[in-house]
C-alpha cells in the first residue's frame, strides 16, 4: 500500500466516504463496474491468524467473464472491525485511489502493527473504463506474538525419569484453570521441543499434525496460534498436551542417531483470554503443571508407534481429573528469541483411502492393499479382548512371489502395535509417526479382518491443488497421477527425498529439480518460502549449502553441485511461478553466498574440486563392456551449474534493482563460460563427456557460443538414437532433457522419449504398476526382481520433473519473464506423440489459466482461458494467419485480440483476459 500513511491520511478517508454517500454523488455510486473481487489473501493465505510479517502483502482476484479486463487502480481500506469498514467507520488506514495494475503482493504500509492485533480489510478496483467495482467482502489477518518479551510463559519439562538412549513413553502434561466470567475471545500460542498434540476440555485443538514442524531448531522454532474461543467455557477448564520425540530427539538418518537437537522434551504455551469488559488474562506454562506418561509407549517417525489402550487416562484433559499421583515439571531456560510464526502451510490429514483388497500371501500373511502408494498411517477399527495386540507392518511393494517385501526400508521399522482395552469397537490412529506404504500386513486380529477395518489417512502439507493435466494417452495420465502422488508423499513440512526408509530428509538436489513441476501441481509458494529460510539458516559461513535441510548430517556435508544450487534455483522458480519478489529479497544474500563459494573454490574460474554427487542414478548397465554407462564428468556438470547459478543471481539483481551486482556477475559469468570452453569443448564443438546430460546442461545453460549450439543439439539427438530412443540421464540431466530438445526443434524426439515404455524411461515404471515416481529407472527390473535394497525407494519424486515439460510444452502453459506469476501468460503447445488431445488447467494468483487442444478429423482447435488483469501471447501451430479462426471469425475480424504474424511454425496472437476458441485446418 504505497500511500496508506502519508498521501491519504484518515481525515481525507472520512471526507471521501461522506462525498460518496452525498445526494449529489449518487450517479457516481451507480456507475459501478460489474467486476467482482474474490480470494482476498494476506501473505498468500486466506484470513491467516498468527502471522509475524510486519508488512504483510495483500492480494485479490478479479472475477469477470468479459474479455480484456484490466485493473487501472485500486483502493484498500483497513479497520479494527468489519463495521468500521462501512460508511462513516473509523478506519485505521486507506490508500485512496492508487493508479496501479498490481493486484497481488501489495505491501501493507499502514500504521505499525502490534502483537495479537486483528485487522479487517477490503478492496475495490477501477476497470479499464475507470469504473470502480463494488467493495469486496471483508477479509482479515491477525498478528502473532512479535517480540520475545510477549512470551510470559516459561519453558517446562516433564519431571519424569527416562532412558535417553531409546524411544520413551510420550509424556502427558496438564493444567486446570478458571475463566472468571463472560469472555469475547481466546487464543493459544504453543510450541515445543519435539512434537505436540493439544487438547482443551477433552477435545483436540486444531487439525494440524506434526506441530510445530521441522526447522533448523537451534535458529528457528515455529509456534502455532489457535482460535480457542469456542472451546473455552466460564468456570473450570483444563489444558492437556501430549509430547512426542519427532525430529527433535527421535531417530534420524541411516545411522539411526537419536537426540540430534536435544535429549529432553519441553513445552511452551500461552493462552490469552479477552473478557467482555476488556480485561485480559494470560494462562501460561509454569511450575504448577503436572506430568505423567500414558498409553503411547513409544512413537517414532521411522519406527512407528506402540500404544496400549489399557493405559489410557480417561478425562485427563478435562476439568476435575484426579492428577494427585502425577509428577511435576521443571522450568528450564531455552531461547524465545528463535520463535517464529509459521510461513508454510501446516501438515494435515488431507484424504482418506479405502483398501481395495485383502491378500493372503504365499507366506501366509494377511495383507491389505490400499491400491495406492501413500504416506500417512492407517486408522484401525478393531474389537477384541483386553490385552490382545494387533501388529501392522507397512511396505511399498510385494516381491515377485507375492510376499511382503521390506528390505528397502533398511533400518526403519514402520510398525504399529495396538493393544486393546476390550471395550467394544475401538478406533485408533497413531500420533507422532508416519509411514510410506501401499501394503499393510496385519497380525493378531480376532477373526478374519474386513476391508472396513483399515482406512488409509493421507497426510501432507496442506497445499492447495492448482494444476491438472490430461491427454489422450492413458499411460501419460497415470504418469501425471504418479507425479502428483509423489509430491503428496514427500512434501511433509519439508521436501523429503522419500517417506519410508531410514532417511526422509530434505535433500536439496531432489527439491530443486522438482520445484518447477511442484509449482504446477500445487501452490508451493509458502511451502518453499518456509524451507528456504532454513536453507539460509543452515548455509555455512563460506557459502556452502548442506546436502539436506534442515542439516542433520555433518557440517561439512555440503557444497555439491546441483544440490547446493537449490539456493539460487528455487527462489528464481518461485519468482517466475508466483511473481514473489519478496522471496528473492529474502534469499538474495544466500544466493550470492553460494556463487561466492564456487568462485572461491575455482582456479581461473574453473570449478574442478570438491565432492559432487554428479548426475545421480544415471543409466548404468549391469555388465557394461562397451562404455554404454552414461558417466558424465562431475566437474563439467559443476561448471555448468556454476554458470547457471551466476545467471540466476544476475536475474535476481536485475529484478531487485542492484545494477552494480548485475554488472559484476555478468562479467563473472563470461569468465566461467570461457573456462568451460577451454577445458571441456574440443575445437570442433564436441564435449569431452559425450553424454546426454553433458549436452543437455551445456545447451540449457548456454555454455556454448551460438555457432556451436545447433550441432551440439544434433549430437544429443544422435546419442539418444544410439540408445534406441531411451534416455540415459540422472537427477541433474533429466529435468532439462525434453526442454532442450524442444527448444532446438526436436520436439518429436522429446515425445519419443516420453512415450518410451521400456527401461529406462518414464513409462516403464507405469507399465510395471507404479502409482508413484520411483527413485531408480528400474526399481523393479523386467524380471520382477528388485534393484539393490540399499537405495531403492518407490516414492521419490525427482524424476517426476518431466511434469514441468508436460504442462509447459505439451499443453503449452508457461510464464513470461516480463510478467512473472502469470501476469503475462505464454501459451505455446507442442503437438506430437500421436496425441489427439491435451488439456491443462492452472489456478494462478490472478485466476485460472487453461490450455486445451484437440486434433480431430483433420482439424485442430485450441481453447484458452486467461484470467482478468493479465494478458497472454498465444502461439498457434498453424500454417498461416489466414487459416486461423477465433470463435468462427478470421483473426482480422475477431475482437479483443491482435494477430502478430508468423514466428517459425507458429501464428502469434496477443490476447487479453477471457475465453478464446481457435480453430484451423491441419497441415
Amino acid at each position: 500500500m504505497t500511500t496508506m500513511q502519508n498521501q491519504f491520511p484518515i481525515i481525507h478517508c472520512l471526507m471521501l466516504v461522506s462525498l460518496l454517500s452525498a445526494p449529489g454523488m449518487v450517479i457516481m455510486a451507480q456507475n459501478v463496474s460489474s467486476l467482482k473481487l474474490e480470494s482476498l489473501r494476506v501473505e498468500n493465505q486466506v484470513d491467516p491468524v498468527g502471522i509475524d510479517e510486519r508488512q504483510p502483502r495483500l492480494s485479490w482476484q478479479i472475477v469477470s467473464a468479459a474479455r480484456g479486463v484490466i485493473q487501472k487502480a485500486y483502493q484498500i481500506r483497513v479497520a479494527a472491525t468489519t463495521s468500521d469498514l462501512g460508511q462513516n467507520g473509523r478506519l485505521i488506514g486507506d490508500t485512496g485511489k492508487v493508479a496501479s495494475d498490481q493486484s497481488i503482493h501489495v505491501i501493507y504500509q499502514g500504521p505499525t502493527l502490534q502483537s495479537r492485533q486483528r485487522l479487517y480489510w477490503q478492496v475495490r478496483v477501477w476497470d479499464g473504463n475507470n469504473k470502480p467495482s463494488s467493495w469486496s467482502a471483508p477479509a482479515y489477518w491477525e498478528m502473532g506474538l512479535l517480540q520475545p518479551s510477549d512470551w510470559q510463559a516459561a519453558w517446562i519439562q516433564p519431571d519424569i525419569a527416562e532412558d535417553l538412549t531409546k524411544s520413551q513413553p510420550c509424556p502427558l502434561l496438564r493444567k486446570e484453570f478458571t475463566i472468571r466470567g463472560a469472555f469475547k475471545s481466546a487464543r493459544a500460542y504453543v510450541t515445543c521441543l519435539g512434537l505436540y498434540e493439544m487438547e482443551l476440555n477433552g477435545r483436540r485443538v486444531g487439525d494440524q499434525v506434526f506441530t510445530p514442524g521441522w526447522t533448523s531448531y537451534g535458529k528457528r522454532l515455529q509456534y502455532q496460534t489457535y482460535e480457542v474461543t469456542n472451546q473455552l467455557r466460564p468456570g473450570k477448564n483444563a489444558i492437556g498436551v501430549i509430547l512426542g520425540d519427532g525430529w527433535y530427539r527421535g531417530y534420524l538418518t541411516w545411522d539411526m542417531r537419536r537426540n540430534f537437537y536435544g535429549d529432553k522434551l519441553a513445552l511452551l504455551l500461552q493462552f490469552h483470554v479477552v473478557y467482555e469488559n476488556g480485561d485480559t488474562e494470560i494462562i501460561t506454562t509454569d511450575e504448577t503443571w503436572k506430568a505423567c506418561t500414558g498409553p503411547i509407549l513409544s512413537s517414532d517417525i521411522y519406527n512407528g508407534e506402540i500404544y496400549d489402550a489399557r493405559l489410557e487416562k480417561k478425562g485427563w484433559s478435562a476439568p476435575n481429573f484426579d492428577d494427585t499421583g502425577w509428577s511435576g515439571v521443571k522450568v528450564i531456560e531455552h531461547s524465545k528469541a528463535i520463535l517464529v510464526a509459521p510461513v508454510g502451510p501446516p501438515v494435515r490429514k488431507i484424504q482418506e483411502i479405502k483398501p481395495v483388497a485383502i491378500i493372503k500371501t504365499p507366506a501366509g500373511e494377511t495383507v491389505f492393499d490400499m491400491g495406492q502408494n501413500m504416506v500417512g498411517w492407517v486408522r484401525l477399527k478393531v474389537q477384541g479382548q483386553a490385552g490382545a495386540t494387533v501388529t501392522m507392518r507397512h511396505t511399498e511393494v510385494l516381491n515377485k512371489d507375492g510376499n511382503f517385501y521390506r528390505d528397502n526400508l533398511r533400518k526403519a521399522e514402520q510398525k504399529i502395535q495396538y493393544t486393546l482395552k476390550g471395550s467394544g469397537v475401538e478406533i485408533y490412529e497413531p500420533h507422532f509417526t508416519f509411514q510410506g506404504f501401499r501394503y499393510v500386513s496385519v497380525e493378531g486380529f480376532l477373526g478374519e479382518p474386513a476391508l472396513e477395518n483399515l482406512t488409509g489417512m493421507v497426510i501432507h502439507s496442506d497445499m492447495a491443488p492448482t494444476g491438472s493435466f490430461a491427454c489422450s494417452h492413458p499411460l501419460l495420465n497415470q504418469l501425471q497421477h504418479n507425479i502428483q502422488w509423489g509430491q503428496k508423499g514427500n512434501f511433509l513440512d519439508v521436501p523429503t527425498d522419500c517417506p519410508q526408509r531410514d532417511e526422509r530428509m530434505g535433500w536439496t538436489g531432489d527439491a530443486q529439480v522438482f520445484s518447477r513441476t511442484a509449482a504446477f501441481n500445487m501452490n508451493v509458494n509458502n511451502f518453499f518460502a518456509k524451507w528456504l529460510r532454513d536453507v539460509e539458516a543452515d548455509q555455512q559461513p563460506d557459502g556452502s549449502v548442506p546436502f539436506v535441510i534442515p542439516n542433520v548430517l555433518a557440517p561439512t556435508a555440503g557444497g555439491a553441485t546441483g544440490w547446493a544450487d537449490v539456493a539460487t534455483i528455487i527462489p528464481w522458480n518461485m519468482y517466475l511461478a508466483y511473481g514473489d519478489k519478496k522471496i528473492l529479497e529474502q534469499q538474495y544474500a544466500s544466493m550470492k553466498a553460494w556463487v561466492g563459494f564456487m568462485q572461491q573454490n575455482s582456479t581461473d574460474y574453473l570449478w574442478n574440486k570438491g565432492f559432487h554427487f554428479g548426475d545421480w542414478l544415471f543409466y548404468r548397465p549391469d555388465d557394461d563392456n562397451d562404455g554404454r554407462a552414461a558417466v558424465t564428468n562431475k566437474y563439467l556438470i559443476a561448471q555448468c551449474f556454476f554458470a547457471h547459478s551466476t545467471q540466476l543471481v544476475i536475474n535476481a539483481a536485475n529484478v531487485l534493482g542492484n545494477k552494480d551486482d548485475a554488472a559484476q556477475y555478468t562479467e563473472l559469468l563470461q569468465k566461467i563460460k570461457d573456462a568451460f570452453l577451454k577445458e571441456y569443448v574440443t575445437p570442433n564443438g564436441q564435449l569431452v563427456s559425450a553424454t546426454q546430460t553433458a549436452y543437455v546442461l551445456a545447451l540449457n545453460f548456454a555454455m556454448l557460443p551460438e555457432s556451436l549450439r545447433q550441432q551440439a543439439a544434433e549430437r544429443l539427438v544422435q546419442n539418444i538414437k544410439s540408445y534406441n530412443n531411451h534416455l540415459t540421464t540422472g537427477f541433474l540431466g533429466t529435468p532439462y532433457l525434453c526442454h532442450v530438445l524442444t527448444r532446438f526443434g526436436y520436439a518429436e524426439v522429446a515425445y519419443a522419449l516420453l512415450m518410451q515404455e521400456t527401461y529406462p524411461s518414464w513409462l516403464y515404471p507405469v507399465k510395471m504398476g507404479a502409482t508413484t515416481i520411483w527413485e531408480r529407472w528400474d526399481g523393479i527390473k523386467p524380471d520382477s526382481t528388485f534393484q539393490t535394497p540399499g537405495m531403492n525407494s518407490f516414492n521419490h519424486y525427482a524424476y517426476g520433473a518431466i511434469g514441468d515439460w508436460m504442462y509447459r510444452a505439451i499443453a503449452g502453459i508457461d510464464t513470461d519473464d516480463s510478467g512473472p506469476g502469470y501476469k503475462q501468460v505464454k501459451i505455446m503447445p507442442h503437438l506430437g506423440g500421436n496425441l489427439t488431445f491435451a488439456r491443462a488447467d492452472l489456478q494462478t494468483y490472478y485466476g485460472k489459466v487453461n490450455s486445451h487442444w484437440k486434433s480431430e478429423n483433420g482439424k485442430l482447435q485450441l481453447d484458452v482461458e486467461i484470467p482478468a488483469n493479465t494478458t497472454a501471447t498465444v502461439y498457434l501451430p498453424a500454417p498461416a494467419v489466414e487459416s486461423v479462426k477465433e470463435s468462427g471469425l478470421s483473426l482480422s475480424s475477431a475482437k479483443d485480440l491482435k494477430a502478430k504474424g508468423k514466428e517459425g511454425d507458429y501464428v502469434v496472437v496477443e490476447v487479453g483476459s477471457g475465453s478464446y476458441h481457435f480453430t484451423w485446418e491441419k497441415r
